[in-house]
């Protein structure tokens, strides 16, 4: 057994003493443990404790005895209840326990394995939401073990739920055994466990935490589910960008051990925006009287020109992964009644692009819209679009973005209201000027994307833009030719920092123009021969565009890598996990 603490049997000492004074108040004679009675004679004469006579009168024999075997009877129950308290508090004091933790066994401890066997009346409270206002209150709080560090008779540790972090305590002492504080500090990082605590005002400001005016005094304390060792330290996953004082974690390991990897402050701050833009963009065009539709993701033949495609084996037929729900959107607009319409949904592109913006499976981010004159109708709700997400991502996600800004450091996102709008012309006149080749009948290459992306900014100060009237060989069959120019297009695309995020155009809704059309993009009429069925029966002009998330979460924090803004990143070489 371990040496016995030398409080607890201090405070083992002083109740025995207390108990000694009791049994003489209540027999009037010292304790003396069994055995150890003094073998001496009463003194002659001695009354033997008999009561006294009264005044005026001797007590009688019968009287007397009865007295004597009351007594006798006291004394022996005194002498036995002192008896058993002492063997209680000798076998406490040898375990260093105090007398108060007769029931300390349930106050720590591996929990049952959580079944849904029933529902208790529990009050839990999230670690974010705890402040001084809660100040002396009791709470069951559920977290992950970050660090725990034993010190002297105590423990300090620090429990992390998502992004926010607040330090618990626990000091032996009345009700917490030695052992108790042991088993808080032997819990192995990244283990979830329950505390039940009082939450108290922390002396000092906690710098270590989130949570940094208050602090949590344990009660009870739980492990749900113990963590074996992680793949890496999650502080060295958490580490920022260009801290080369201590180990960093690689990419691929992170990714190999996802699971573990977003749990970072950081991580979890990212895929906190990632939920919040794809909210943002369903809240805007909702409130723009919007419908959500959700087309196929297996269809017949490529959806459109261009973009590779993964193959299906469909029961014998031949199929392929949607590439977009474009022409699905064009058939519900325009064609089905409906003429506002988004989807939120997988693309898949089977592209061998082994870049830091490229993804084989991504989440597309699609509106399509009728309108009664023009397309830029289209282009004003898009700038709206993009203005209302920027706008409340700064307002509702502060602390997220701070947490990222943490890590991955990056300056906040500059745009203008109304957004900017350069021609194509006018972008390869700024590019052509500047010393960069540009062909005025192509699509703009990667590089010159980025050098038009600081030029623009260098000039108007924004990090956000549109450019429209791209030339017409260089966008899909389904693209409205532009009335002023034969080689341009209605079609645009919008540029974060340098890199499109998106591209849309005005749709052709006449069945000989987009028949004619396909030809000319070498695709037969047969391919597409139910898409050109539903303009037979009446269509709306209609135009609309295509976002990709997750290159819209990576641009707007600034990251350097596509696959940080993709939670389980498919690319020409990840199938898993």
């Amino acid at each position: 057994s371990s040496k016995a603490d030398p409080a607890a049997i201090k405070a083992a000492v002083a109740d025995l003493l207390a108990l000694k004074a009791e049994f003489k108040t209540v027999t009037g004679k010292d304790y003396v443990a069994p055995g150890q009675g003094s073998s001496k004679k009463k003194k002659k004469g001695g009354d033997g404790g008999a009561p006294k006579p009264k005044e005026g009168g001797e007590v009688s024999k019968k009287q007397a005895n009865k007295d004597a075997r009351k007594k006798a009877k006291a004394e022996a129950q005194a002498k036995a209840a002192a008896e058993r308290e002492e063997k209680r508090k000798a076998e406490l004091a040898a375990q260093g326990t105090a007398a108060t933790v007769e029931s300390d066994a349930s106050l720590f401890g591996d929990a049952p394995l959580i079944t849904s066997h029933e529902m208790t009346d529990k009050v839990w409270v999230d670690i974010k939401n705890l402040s001084p206002e809660m100040a002396d209150v009791e709470r069951y709080v559920r977290g992950r073990m970050h660090v725990s560090r034993k010190q002297g008779k105590g423990c300090f540790f620090l429990l992390r739920q998502g992004l926010y972090t607040v330090q618990g305590v626990l000091f032996q002492g009345k009700n917490v055994s030695k052992q108790m504080v042991a088993y808080l500090a032997e819990i192995p990082p990244e283990s979830v466990v329950d505390i039940r605590a009082v939450i108290r005002v922390a002396p000092e400001l906690i710098k270590a935490a989130t949570q940094s005016s208050v602090e949590l005094h344990v009660l009870e304390v739980h492990v749900i589910s113990k963590a074996a060792p992680v793949p890496f330290q999650l502080d060295d996953a958490a580490r920022p960008d260009g801290d080369e004082s201590g180990a960093g974690v690689g990419q691929d390991t992170r990714l190999n051990y996802r699971w573990v990897d977003t749990r970072t402050p950081a991580n979890q701050a990212i895929f906190n925006i990632t939920s919040g833009v794809g909210g943002l963009f369903r809240e805007f065009l909702h409130k723009r009287g919007f419908v959500e539709i959700h087309t196929p993701k297996i269809n017949m033949g490529a959806a459109e020109g261009g973009a590779e495609i993964f193959h299906v084996d469909y029961f014998n037929q031949k199929a392929c992964l949607a590439q977009s729900p474009q022409l699905y959107k064009q058939m519900v607009a325009a064609c089905g009644g409906f003429e506002k319409v988004y989807e939120v949904g997988p693309v898949f592109r089977a592209e061998n692009s082994n870049t830091h913006r490229h993804l084989c499976e991504f989440t597309g981010l699609d509106m399509e819209m009728t309108f009664k004159e023009h397309y830029y109708e289209v282009l004003q709700v898009f700038s709206d679009l993009f203005i209302f997400i920027f706008d409340q991502l700064n307002r509702r996600y502060r602390d997220e973005l701070e947490t990222i800004r943490a890590q991955h450091p990056f300056e906040d996102l500059k745009f203008l209201q109304p957004s900017l709008r350069l021609s194509f012309a006018e972008g390869v006149a700024m590019l052509n000027e500047a010393g960069f080749s540009q062909d005025p009948n192509g699509d703009l290459s990667t590089e010159n994307e980025k050098a038009l992306g600081k030029l623009v900014k260098d000039k108007y100060d924004t990090d956000f833009f549109m450019m429209d009237k791209y030339p017409l060989a260089a966008r899909p069959f389904y693209t409205m030719p532009c009335p002023e120019n034969p080689e341009a297009s209605n079609s645009y695309d919008f540029f974060i920092r340098g890199e499109e995020i998106m591209s849309g155009a005005q749709r052709i809704h006449d069945v000989a123009l987009i028949v004619e059309r396909a030809k000319a993009h070498g695709i037969p009429e047969a391919g597409i021969q139910s898409y050109i069925d539903a303009f037979k029966h009446g269509a709306e002009p209609h135009g609309g565009g295509g976002v990709g998330l997750e290159r819209v979460v990576m641009l707007f924090l600034g990251l350097k890598n596509i696959r940080k803004a993709s939670m389980f990143p498919r690319d020409p070489t990840r199938l898993t996990p």
